[in-house]
């Protein structure tokens, strides 16, 4: 786990997003949930998702009809979850700096705020798709607050990084992992990808900087505000400290 640095001035000009499932939690909330509480027709609308027959926002909200637990079962299985352990070091590093952080998700708000909670850090701003009762024989239903027009997922993250980038008034980071990335990653200025997420912004040409984690985040953002990974800025420095930054 690295060392952090002496108190640093507020690094004004940078927002940092991060993705929520398979990012700062180790598993993906809903996929668990399903796999132990889904009833017979999510696999299928999962299929339908991965094929392009639909989009990301109605797989999502078929799949959550199908959740068959109440509201304390729920509870008792998103208090098993387990987050990425140097996420809550990395929003102390970034709190430091003076950083805004936003969780942005296309997963369940309640999950959400239910696990960071656990963690100290039901503080965070969270974008998501929003959990409510739904009607019996159905458990649950799902509205997306956060949803664009003509973008198919439950949360635009593309609007999200607009938005945070205050009209290119600041510079975005996004830390992501999957699929409901790669739109944002084209909006913001540099990504810190993990697994799938790596290798789209490897093929696009997205300035990146491939991570394992947390624990490789915590030593890379004091790089990125120094100026010491490549961004769009015309000449970049060569990363320090074994990080290898990819243009």
């Amino acid at each position: 786990m690295p060392t952090l640095p002496p108190t640093p001035a507020p690094a004004a000009g940078w927002a940092i997003l991060c993705d929520f499932d398979g990012t700062i939690a180790v598993e993906d909330v809903i996929d668990t949930l399903l796999e132990r509480h889904g009833l017979p027709g999510w696999e299928r609308l999962e299929e339908d998702w991965r094929a392009g027959r639909i989009g990301s926002g109605e797989c999502m909200r078929g799949q959550v009809r199908l959740l068959d637990l109440d509201r304390e079962a729920l509870d008792a299985h998103l208090d098993g979850l387990s987050i990425d352990p140097a996420f809550p070091r990395f929003v102390a590093l970034a709190e430091r700096h003076g950083l805004p952080l936003q969780v942005v998700s296309d997963g369940l708000d309640h999950a959400i705020h239910r696990v960071l909670g656990r963690h100290g850090l039901g503080h965070l701003p969270v974008a998501a798709n929003r959990l409510l009762a739904g009607q019996p024989p159905e458990y649950w239903r799902l509205e997306s607050p956060h949803a664009a027009v003509g973008c198919d997922s439950g949360t635009c993250k593309c609007e999200r990084a607009r938005q945070a980038g205050v009209g290119g008034r600041r510079r975005t980071l996004l830390v992501g992992d999957g699929a409901s990335d790669f739109c944002a990653a084209g909006e913001v200025d540099f990504v810190f990808a993990m697994k799938r997420l790596t290798g789209h912004c490897r093929s696009h040409g997205i300035p990146h900087l491939a991570i394992d984690g947390f624990g490789d985040a915590l030593q890379a953002l004091p790089l990125l505000l120094e100026g010491r990974l490549s961004t769009p800025a015309p000449a970049p420095a060569p990363a320090a400290a074994g990080l290898a930054a990819v243009p």
